[in-house]
C-alpha cells in the first residue's frame, strides 16, 4: 500500500466496444500495484466463476434502486436490462487508501465522475483509428450478432462525439503504442 499520506487520484478509462479498454487496463492493473480496479455494482447474476466483491458487487433490483435513492453511485445505467453502477464508498476507499482507483466506464457517467473529482482524475479516451477498423475487430470477436455489431458502432458514433471533453484521447492503431501513451499520462502521478 501506498503511504496514506498521499492521495490517489481516479483514472478513467473511456472507449467503445471493442477500442482495446479492457486489455490496456489489465496492463496498467498488472504492471502498476499502485492502481487498483474500482468493483462496480450490477443487477445481473453472477457468471461463471465471477465472485462477489471482485468482480461485481452483485445486487438485487431493488438494492440497486434503493442506492441510486440514497445517493450512493457515481453514475449507473441500464444496459442490456441490467443497471451497472460505480459505488463512490469504493472509490473513495482506494483513493483516501493512496491507491488509483481505475473506473472502466460509459462516457456520460465518466464525464460525472470527471466534474465530480476534478483535479483528482485523469480522464482518458481510447478512440479506434477507425470505425472501419472497430468494426473489423467486432467481427473478429466471433461472439457477435450483426444486430449488435450495428448496435455497437452506432454507440461508438455517438461515443467518439465527447472524445474531447476529456483530459487525454489515445488512438488505439496498435497496442503496444497506445499503452506507452496512455503510460505517459499516468507516470507523473502514480507512486508504484
Amino acid at each position: 500500500m501506498n503511504n496514506t499520506t498521499n492521495r490517489g487520484k481516479v483514472i478513467i478509462i473511456v472507449a467503445p466496444s471493442g477500442a482495446g479498454k479492457t486489455t490496456l487496463a489489465k496492463r496498467l492493473l498488472k504492471e502498476h500495484p499502485s492502481i487498483r480496479f474500482s468493483v462496480s455494482a450490477t443487477t445481473r447474476p453472477p457468471r461463471e466463476g465471477e465472485k462477489n466483491g471482485e468482480d461485481y458487487y452483485f445486487l438485487t433490483d431493488e438494492e440497486f434502486k434503493r442506492r441510486i435513492k440514497k445517493g450512493h453511485f457515481l453514475e449507473w445505467e441500464t444496459y442490456n436490462g441490467n443497471r451497472y453502477g460505480t459505488l463512490q464508498s469504493e472509490v473513495d476507499k482506494l483513493v483516501e487508501s493512496g491507491y488509483f482507483p481505475l473506473l472502466d466506464i460509459e462516457v456520460k457517467g465518466a464525464l460525472n465522475v470527471q466534474k465530480i473529482y476534478g483535479s483528482d482524475a485523469i480522464s482518458i479516451f481510447i478512440e479506434p483509428p477507425s470505425l472501419e477498423v472497430l468494426k473489423n475487430r467486432l467481427l473478429n470477436r466471433g461472439s457477435e450478432t450483426d444486430a449488435s455489431i450495428k448496435r455497437r458502432l452506432e454507440r461508438a458514433e455517438m461515443e467518439i462525439e465527447y472524445a474531447e471533453d476529456f483530459d487525454y484521447t489515445v488512438t488505439n492503431d496498435d497496442l503496444d503504442t497506445a499503452y506507452a501513451e496512455i503510460q505517459a499520462i499516468i507516470e507523473p502521478f502514480i507512486t508504484d
